[in-house]
C-alpha cells in the first residue's frame, strides 16, 4: 500500500552518509518537506522498551493535580503548560526545556514530584537525546540535498535549543466534535511528533489540499517543518499544516520534540537566485514567538511576511 507521505526507513543498513541510498533518501526528505512540509520515518534506535517507559512516564505526569502541572513555567512563549481552553477542552500539554541535559529533566521532575520519581528524568533524557540525533540527521539531509555548505549545518545544530512536549488528549464525549485542535502550523524550526499509544489523531494537509490521517503506529516518527524552516529555506520548504481529530474511547498520548534557533537565522546564499529571490530578513526566532503571542496572526505566510518579510 502506497503512503501519500514518503516513509524513509532509517533501519536500512545501507543508509549511510555518502552512499547511493543516502543521497536518494536526502532528495526524498527534501522533496517531501517542499511538497507537504512533512515526512514519516522509521527509526529503530527508539525501541519498544524505551517507548513503553516514555508512555509510563507521561501517564505519571497527567495523573498529577492540575495545579501541579501548571507550576511548570517558562520565560519563553509557548514553552510551559498549555491547556484548559474552552474551545479545545480535550487538549493539554507540558513542556520540558533543554531536555538534552539531565539537570533540566531533574528540575522538571522536582517541580512535579518534590520527593523525586524513580528514573523519570533518565528516561526522558535518553529519549530526547535520540530524538535530537535524529533531528540533526534530517537537517543534514536537507542541507546536503540543497548543496548548501555543510558548515551551515554545524552552525544550525550548534545554535539549536530543544523543547520536549508531552501531549494528552482526553476521550471525546458524545456531544463533542471530532476536531480536537484546529489546523495550524508550528512556530518551530522542526517538530518531531511521536504518537505513542496507538491512538490515531494527527492529520496532515497534503499539497493537493486533502487531509491525511497518519497511522499512529509507535514505530513511525512524523517530521514536520515549522515556520522557521520555511523562512530558512527562503520559502522552498512548506511549513506543515496539521490538525488533530479523534473519537477514540481511550486517551491519546503523543510526544512532540521541537527545535528553535538561539541565534539570528540567515538564509543560505545558495538558496537565493532569480527563481527564488530573497524573501525574508534574518529571523530572531524567539522574537518571532513573542510577535505571534502578541499579534496572533493565524496564517503562516502573512505571519512570516509581517514579522520578517523583505
Amino acid at each position: 500500500m502506497a503512503f501519500p507521505l514518503p516513509v524513509v526507513d532509517f533501519n536500512d543498513e545501507n543508509l549511510k552518509p555518502g552512499s547511493e541510498a543516502w543521497h536518494s533518501a536526502c532528495d526524498v526528505v527534501r522533496t517531501a518537506l517542499e511538497d507537504h512540509g512533512c515526512y514519516i520515518a522509521r527509526y529503530h534506535k527508539i525501541d519498544e522498551e524505551l517507548r513503553n517507559s516514555v508512555v509510563s512516564a507521561m501517564e505519571r505526569v497527567f495523573v498529577l493535580p492540575l495545579e501541579t502541572r501548571k507550576q511548570e513555567t517558562s520565560d519563553k512563549p509557548f514553552h510551559s503548560y498549555i491547556g484548559q481552553f474552552a474551545n479545545f477542552p480535550r487538549y493539554e500539554s507540558v513542556g520540558i526545556e533543554d531536555p538534552l541535559t539531565i539537570s533540566a529533566c531533574k528540575n522538571f521532575e522536582h517541580i512535579m514530584w518534590p520527593q523525586g520519581n524513580d528514573r523519570f528524568s533518565e528516561i526522558l533524557n535518553e529519549y530526547a537525546k535520540l530524538l535530537a540525533d535524529f533531528d540533526g540527521v534530517t537537517k543534514r539531509m536537507v542541507i546536503e540535498s540543497y548543496g548548501v555548505d555543510m558548515k551551515h549545518c554545524d552552525s544550525i545544530i550548534k545554535s539549536t535549543n530543544y523543547l520536549l512536549r508531552c501531549f494528552k488528549y482526553r476521550v471525546t464525549q458524545s456531544d463533542e466534535s471530532n476536531l480536537v485542535l484546529n489546523p495550524h502550523t508550528d512556530l518551530s524550526f522542526t517538530s518531531v511528533m511521536h504518537q505513542l499509544n496507538n491512538i490515531n489523531g494527527l492529520e496532515i494537509k497534503l499539497k493537493n489540499g486533502e487531509w491525511y490521517n497518519v497511522d499512529a503506529s509507535p514505530s513511525f516518527i512524523v517530521v514536520m517543518a515549522g515556520d522557521a524552516f520555511q523562512c530558512w529555506s527562503n520559502g522552498r520548504i512548506r511549513s506543515c499544516e496539521h490538525r488533530v481529530t479523534m473519537n477514540a474511547k481511550k486517551i491519546r498520548l503523543c510526544m512532540g520534540f521541537s527545535s528553535f534557533c538561539s541565534e539570528m537565522m540567515q538564509i543560505p546564499k545558495e538558496l537565493v537566485d532569480e527563481k527564488h529571490p530573497l524573501g525574508y530578513k534574518p529571523l530572531d526566532h524567539y522574537g518571532y514567538l513573542r510577535f505571534f503571542e502578541k499579534e496572533k496572526i493565524k496564517e503562516t505566510n502573512p505571519r512570516l511576511k509581517a514579522y520578517c518579510g523583505v
